[in-house]
């Protein structure tokens, strides 16, 4: 039997590299756990942008070991009474400021946000509180022996995040970093409305390359003869691939859900759309 593997951790924010603020906390993770692997997922999440963060956290995790530490900084609020947190998942663990950043986790284990209770109009991606899905464990960190002192009220990252990473990392149980919950924050994410042969949805990501995803998964579509309409513009048929067709065209991704693209441009420029912009999918 081969020696056990180094633990790995990962990191998700929108830090950007031209700071110092990555390498600080990858520093504070060595010193307590010298061996582990640190991975970066992302770094150029658009500033305060969590609902960005959760989409690529939630498309990424899925892909390594279930050992794994995720790590993902986004924190509007950092310095507030938002809550540290520590998902346990079947499929890694998992630590973030309780802000819907884990949404896409939760939502993969069985997690059902409902709407927020005093919402009035537009609730899509606003913040709610909703249960720990079953097979998930939930801990708020609020143990300072695991975090360095003095802690930073700007710097959670380096001085809460990074530091319990590495002691869950090197060995240190769940109990010993936090306290547990049964409710945490989602972004709420509907599921798409059908309305006789109209489907609508709604833009959950915008990628680099302007490719919009939606939340209209592969299952949702119907068999035949589809119609994508999308900011006044419509789009008939779904393509194999980016380069199917010239102009605007429509595809089920890598994320498993129907995106609007252009093929070599960017959708999102061209139709003047983003996360938020409404979807509707006609078929037969």
């Amino acid at each position: 039997m081969g020696d056990k593997p180094n633990p790995i951790i990962t990191l998700t924010s929108d830090f950007g590299v031209r700071d110092g603020y990555v390498a600080a906390m990858k520093g504070v993770i060595l010193r307590i756990c010298r061996g582990a692997t640190i991975i970066d997922v992302c770094h150029d999440v658009p500033p305060q942008d969590v609902s960005h963060a959760a989409f690529v956290l939630g498309s990424t995790y899925p892909y390594f070991f279930r050992e794994t530490t995720h790590v993902a900084v986004v924190d509007p609020g950092v310095g507030t009474e938002r809550r540290p947190l520590l998902l346990e998942a079947p499929a890694g663990h998992f630590i973030a400021p309780d802000n819907g950043l884990l949404t896409y986790v939760l939502m993969a284990h069985g997690g059902v946000p409902g709407p927020p209770a005093s919402s009035h109009g537009e609730c899509f991606l606003r913040p709610v509180a909703a249960g720990v899905p079953e097979s998930c464990r939930a801990y708020v960190l609020d143990r300072d022996a695991y975090w360095l002192s003095p802690v930073s009220s700007t710097f959670h990252g380096r001085d809460l995040f990074a530091p319990v990473a590495a002691h869950l990392a090197a060995g240190t149980t769940l109990g010993e970093l936090g306290t547990p919950t049964d409710a945490v924050t989602y972004l709420y994410v509907p599921r798409p409305t059908r309305r006789g042969r109209a489907m609508e949805g709604r833009v959950i990501h915008a990628d680099r390359f302007g490719n919009l995803v939606t939340n209209i998964g592969q299952n949702d579509l119907p068999d035949r003869d589809l119609v994508i309409e999308v900011e006044g513009h419509t789009v008939k048929g779904l393509s194999r691939s980016y380069l199917d067709r010239p102009g605007l065209l429509a595809l089920v991704g890598s994320h498993g859900y129907l995106e609007v693209s252009e093929s070599l441009g960017s959708a999102g420029k061209t139709l003047g759309a983003g996360v938020g912009s409404r979807v509707v999918v006609l078929g037969e």
